[in-house]
């Protein structure tokens, strides 16, 4: 065990209240209890789900809170009875875990362990906090919480990364990038010689992209407004670039225009605008008819 047993006083982003706007604040954070782990941050990045959380997503339990689920660190403080982890190991801080033995994760069917779950409380597995801001605990975004200097998160919640993978890339690597990478691989199931559309070519668009592309689809199609996403969706994997706003026509028939005018087989909507998931059906072949929202 470490002897940084210190309470440590750093920045974090703090939100005090429903909807209200996200402040930088000095907070006190506690060394880890037994089984946790302290983690210096050293690259955050922003996901939706952060804002909606801040608006008052049921995924948030309460305020005052350090929002943050997406990003990567270095072990600063190892608490007992942590042996998988040590002192100057990479990591990303997840909000499911994995303990490798209960039905769900020997099923083969499902990632969201029993013993390890998604935590919505704003708290430690033991319901209490390792935040706090001017005498106000503060709550833990799904156990991460990395909108912070330092954070402590449970050793089961963490995953240790090569330490020479770029810290902008692993930043998105515990949530937005994996999601749309899974829904190709492990839901969809992407066949070999396959084609597929991708709306929305953020984090998790070019998740879909990328897992597609492994799985061998020879046509991946990607639909964005943003102009600057034609050249990043290109470097993942895609090989067709559709900008709505450049046409009169709905995004589906210029995907059916780029795969035989009978649409393709799987189609991913990545951006959550409900008006899409109609495109994303309306793209696909009838005879498959598989998108993933």
């Amino acid at each position: 065990m470490s002897t940084s047993q210190a309470v440590i006083t750093c920045k974090a982003a703090v939100c005090w209240g429903l909807g209200m706007a996200v402040k930088l604040e000095e907070i006190q954070v506690d060394p880890p209890k037994s089984g946790e782990v302290r983690v210096k941050m050293l690259c955050a990045s922003i996901c939706h789900t952060d804002i909606s959380g801040i608006q008052g997503s049921p995924y948030v339990n309460g305020f005052p809170l350090v929002p943050g689920h997406e990003g990567v660190g270095v072990v600063e403080t190892v608490g007992d009875k942590v042996t998988n982890l040590k002192e100057g190991d990479m990591v990303i801080p997840t909000y499911i875990g994995e303990c490798g033995h209960c039905r769900n994760c020997v099923s083969g069917k499902t990632n969201l362990c029993i013993t390890y779950p998604f935590r919505v409380t704003g708290l430690m597995p033991d319901n209490t906090s390792r935040m706090s801001c001017r005498g106000n605990k503060l709550q833990h975004t799904w156990t991460c919480a990395t909108w912070s200097e330092y954070t402590v998160v449970n050793a089961n919640y963490l995953l240790k990364v090569d330490p020479g993978i770029n810290l902008a890339h692993a930043s998105f690597i515990s949530c937005g990038f994996s999601t749309g990478f899974g829904a190709a691989w492990k839901e969809a199931q992407v066949e070999s010689g396959s084609s597929v559309a991708v709306f929305g070519l953020g984090a998790v668009g070019l998740g879909a992209i990328s897992g597609a592309k492994m799985l061998g689809a020879t046509k991946i199609i990607g639909i964005d407004t943003n102009e600057m996403k034609r050249e990043k969706g290109k470097a993942f994997g895609m090989t067709d670039f559709i900008n709505p706003q450049d046409s009169d026509k709905s995004s589906s028939e210029l995907v059916k225009e780029l795969s035989d005018g009978a649409g393709v087989d799987y189609s991913f909507e990545c951006t959550g605008v409900a008006p899409l998931l109609s495109e994303s059906l309306n793209a696909t072949k009838m005879v498959s008819f598989t998108s993933v929202k």
